[in-house]
């Protein structure tokens, strides 16, 4: 198969690219500079110089390829227009990569909320998600156009990354903090949880639903579910550092920016993804307690 791969270098889209490259298949993968062409050459992935502006170029790339995987951005409409109209009446398969940050609420770490989402089943977007969520549906929709069109709507990732970058966001970002203060720390109380998966988990599930996505699907990409003060409980742990330990949401983004102490790790973000499952997909790494520590040192 020939795949075109957004974010070819990137954490998400260089894990699926290397992977499917290694299964044999031809990958081509939209970087943006010299320096991570060489990178993704070097994993047997076929460089194509430019950016999520190029529309001509993408519009070119999807209509050459048997499929298309964009995992550079969530928000970026104008790409997902130009690859959807690139593979318009071909029955060509497109997998949207979106983040279940789009049913995150603002708990600032002090509530572990009830509320559990699904793929079926999900709140209105609060207003700085509802751009996100409008891509998300207009990806489920264009199978009317002729396209086999997927969402995978994926959680907290962790583990090594395959491909160029080798980090996730929320786990390093902790490890960090601990490594530099040697007090592992969470926002406020840090009883918000967050669903999550493994990045080889999430691998597999990208390189299933290439053969297997129904038109229009939306699916939650989860295998467990955890909280920030367990996490922070594990990284202290693995480290051997002082914690866990409440951070003021104040202090948190003193160091983090406020967007990300408030959403990215203040959040909670519990959802279930059962389309998956229908497709065959069976996660078997080791949940993110047991990777953080196994793994973190």
């Amino acid at each position: 198969m020939r795949v075109f791969v957004t974010g070819a270098s990137g954490y998400i889209g260089g894990s699926v690219a290397a992977s499917l490259a290694r299964d044999g298949h031809v990958v081509r993968g939209l970087v943006r500079s010299a320096e991570k062409e060489a990178a993704v050459r070097a994993l047997g992935i076929e460089p194509v110089a430019g950016s999520l502006d190029d529309r001509a170029l993408l519009l070119e790339e999807a209509r050459g390829a048997d499929a298309v995987v964009n995992a550079a951005s969530s928000d970026h409409r104008p790409a997902v227009e130009a690859l959807l109209e690139g593979l318009r009446g071909t029955d060509k398969v497109f997998l949207h990569t979106s983040g279940s940050s789009i049913v995150a609420d603002n708990a600032c770490g002090d509530v572990a909320s009830l509320a559990i989402f699904d793929d079926d089943h999900r709140p209105a977007p609060v207003p700085e998600r509802a751009a996100r969520v409008a891509i998300d549906r207009l990806v489920v929709a264009a199978g009317a156009s002729g396209v086999r069109a997927a969402v995978l709507c994926n959680t907290l990732i962790y583990g090594d990354g395959l491909g160029p970058h080798r980090d996730s966001i929320q786990v390093p970002m902790l490890v960090a903090q601990a490594r530099k203060s040697g007090v592992a720390r969470h926002v406020g109380r840090g009883l918000n949880i967050w669903s999550t998966v493994h990045v080889e988990d999430m691998v597999d599930l990208y390189r299933l639903a290439l053969v297997k996505a129904p038109h229009g699907a939306f699916m939650f990409v989860e295998n467990g579910e955890a909280s920030f003060r367990d996490m922070a409980a594990a990284i202290a742990h693995a480290l051997g550092v002082a914690g866990p330990e409440p951070w003021p949401v104040e202090e948190a983004a003193a160091e983090w920016g406020l967007a990300r102490a408030v959403h990215t790790l203040g959040s909670n973000c519990r959802v279930r993804g059962p389309r998956a499952r229908q497709l065959g997909w069976q996660p078997r790494r080791p949940p993110v307690l047991a990777w953080i520590e196994g793994n973190v040192r």
